[in-house]
């Protein structure tokens, strides 16, 4: 139990940056493992805070996870951030559109995990970044952020 609780953590540090596995699984965490014995998805008290994708070894974020996260890292780490007009549909876990995205982390890379927020930085999701954090700000038409899980 504690070699998975160090892997997931090592993991989450690689993906999300230095601190970050800490504050995503305290020592009190669940593993529920594959039928190969690998890390499938990590809880805490019956709530998932995260799943470890197959196919690359990253995690994926729950609502959880992310509000974990957003405590943690100080702006703009991880955030796409919305405007106001879009902010209701991407709480419901609409699509994250680029001509609604208003400031991005630059450190973005296509495909990576984050937290999608308001102008106030309060969360409203958390799902998979389509483009880099600065192709998010200029780009006008087009996927911005494919929503997982909305707030609501």
């Amino acid at each position: 139990m504690e070699n998975l609780l160090r892997k997931a953590r090592i993991i989450a540090d690689f993906q999300f940056g230095k601190g970050a596995g800490e504050i995503l699984f305290p020592d009190n965490v669940d593993f529920v493992l594959s039928k190969t014995r690998r890390i499938s998805q990590i809880k805490e008290n019956e709530k998932r805070i995260a799943t470890l994708r197959s196919f690359d070894g990253l995690l994926t974020l729950s609502i959880e996870g992310a509000q974990r996260l957003h405590r943690f890292l100080n702006y703009p780490g991880l955030r796409v951030v919305m405007n106001e007009e879009s902010s209701e549909f991407i709480r419901k876990g609409g699509t994250a559109f680029c001509k609604h995205v208003l400031d991005a982390d630059p450190a973005i890379r296509a495909y990576d995990e984050v937290i999608v927020v308001d102008e106030k930085d309060r969360l409203l999701a958390t799902g998979k970044a389509m483009l880099a954090g600065e192709e998010l700000k200029s780009f006008k038409h087009g996927v911005a952020v494919k929503v997982r899980y909305g707030i609501a």
